[in-house]
């Protein structure tokens, strides 16, 4: 495949699409990873004991490294090659799906989860990265959908594939499917996708680097650690001043860099911006959602892993379907109307959602799920592209490091948030009348537990109680959900540009743009 320097038009090479399914190949991993996890998660609570607060450490350690290292991910490709670094992120990722299938505990899984959260930095920037080299502005959008339909794919398999593993073999064989994705991945990077860099990139700040990862670390820390220990406890008062002076510190280092790792002019551009506050504001309820949902479908309805799995596709569906249609719908009322309004119907997605009852059954919640994907497409393709077409040409790889850093923060405070939420009302709600002290506090840890506790005293009470109490803790986060769905949109609807921003370097006229390339041979 050709590429090309800054400056010359993206040409019409066809092989550009076979290029494209690198990275789909690459989103895939990612798609798998996230839902097999949260399927898994009840089955794993069982087996290992884990409590809710280290469930929402076995997603989050993934995230939080996610999160942290996107920024730097981003620099590193700008300045040794993006292909390159994506390779590398895939082998990373690969060797920590290999811990975690290895896994003997929750300390184990939760350090393998970090190993895959450094691969799934480097993966994720940097393949949207790519795509200016690729595509031309007419083609970017259907460019980024199938991306988005590639990481939405991945995740109705993800949970179906390893809901069949969870009810055959134990559970660290989840992380198996990643392995074969990982290598195949790789293959697809090597030989189908140019190498694009810029040279002029500075080196990776190590300082800020650690100020970004301790800060964003601090600030989960506390958030999951809350419900607890209660937010006046010295240590979550402590780690969250400790988490707003480390990440101020990084604010103020990062103004005076002349090159910096976060890069605060982006966040001047009035599209760049804004569509990433959308796109972090749905990630924020998506990733709250799929944390508090497998309970509900495993624990409260009954259902086995693969079950949770299979019941999760309406809301792929709706997904896919959205990811699909959104570059003609998007061409027709422009990109401001269609994020608005899918936020929109997120938000509906969300309050339909918070009326489900114990006694709702699994249809009303496929109705709501279905929208909910919907809802998610809808909004989240046109704010991605509106954001990359904001971008200067040097700026691609860093700029969508910050981009991806800035979504995964609103997962990881989504997940930290939401299901502190959920644990804080759960056990609030809980009867545990007449149980010892110590079946009472097991019981209180998790809908899964106190089933576990039920199931052992025969107690067809406490099975109800838990029931009733994780429902009303659902209800809770969907109603949290809704209201910043609609936040979102009342700020899309006001503040968003309603064209694609278009891409310049300073003091140049407008252009179409393509990242420097490339390794000699290439």
């Amino acid at each position: 495949m050709e590429t090309f320097t800054e400056g010359e038009e993206t040409r019409r090479d066809p092989r550009r699409w076979w290029a494209l399914g690198a990275l789909v190949a690459s989103m895939l991993v990612l798609g798998f990873d996230t839902t097999i996890l949260n399927v898994a998660l009840p089955t794993m609570a069982q087996q290992l004991g884990a409590t809710t607060g280290q469930q929402q450490w076995m997603a989050d350690a993934y995230v939080v490294v996610f999160a942290a290292l996107m920024l730097p991910a981003g620099l590193l490709g700008d300045r040794f090659g993006r292909r390159r670094m994506l390779v590398a992120g895939l082998g990373v990722f690969l060797a920590g799906s290999l811990l975690g299938s290895l896994a003997g505990g929750v300390d184990a899984v939760i350090a393998a989860r970090a190993v895959m959260g450094v691969g799934a930095a480097l993966i994720m920037p940097l393949a949207l990265s790519v795509l200016p080299s690729l595509f031309g502005s007419d083609e970017r959008t259907k460019a980024i959908g199938l991306i988005s339909a590639a990481s939405a794919l991945g995740l109705p398999l993800g949970p179906i594939l390893g809901g069949w593993l969870l009810d055959h073999f134990w559970w660290g064989s989840v992380f198996l499917i990643n392995l074969p994705m990982a290598a195949i991945g790789i293959a697809a990077c090597v030989f189908l996708l140019p190498e694009t860099r810029d040279p002029a990139s500075p080196k990776v700040d190590v300082l800020s680097t650690a100020l970004t990862a301790t800060g964003l670390g601090a600030l989960i820390y506390a958030i999951i650690e809350a419900p607890e220990r209660g937010w006046g406890d010295p240590l979550v008062l402590g780690t969250s001043a400790a988490s707003a002076v480390l990440l101020t510190g990084l604010v103020l280092r990062e103004r005076r860099a002349a090159r910096p790792l976060l890069d605060m002019a982006l966040l001047g551009r009035r599209g760049f911006l804004l569509n990433t506050v959308a796109a972090t504001l749905v990630m924020f309820v998506l990733s709250g959602l799929m944390f508090v949902l497998p309970p509900y479908l495993q624990a409260v309805l009954g259902n086995d892993a693969f079950g949770t799995g299979l019941r999760l596709l309406p809301m792929m569906g709706g997904l896919l379907v959205a990811a699909r249609g959104a570059q003609p719908v998007v061409a027709r009322f422009g990109a401001r109307s269609v994020v608005s309004a899918g936020l929109v119907v997120l938000a509906f997605a969300a309050l339909l959602g918070s009326r489900t009852t114990v006694d709702s059954g699994y249809g009303f919640t496929a109705l709501w799920l279905s929208i909910t994907g919907l809802g998610f497409g809808f909004c989240v393709v046109p704010a991605m592209d509106g954001a990359l077409a904001a971008l200067p040409a040097d700026r691609a790889g860093s700029g969508s490091g910050l981009l991806m850093t800035l979504r995964q923060v609103g997962g990881a405070i989504g997940i930290a948030l939401l299901g502190s939420l959920l644990a804080d009302a759960f056990r609030d709600r809980l009867d545990v009348t007449g149980l010892p002290a110590a079946a009472a506090h097991t019981a209180g840890e998790s809908v899964v537990a106190a089933h576990l506790v039920a199931a052992r005293a025969g107690s067809a009470h406490l099975a109800a109680s838990a029931n009733a109490s994780y429902v009303h803790g659902m209800t809770l986060v969907l109603l949290v959900c809704a209201v910043a769905s609609l936040a979102a949109a009342l700020l899309a609807a006001l503040l968003l540009p309603n064209a694609p921003a278009v891409r310049r370097t300073e003091g140049e006229e407008t252009r179409p743009v393509a990242p420097t390339t490339a390794d000699a041979g290439q």
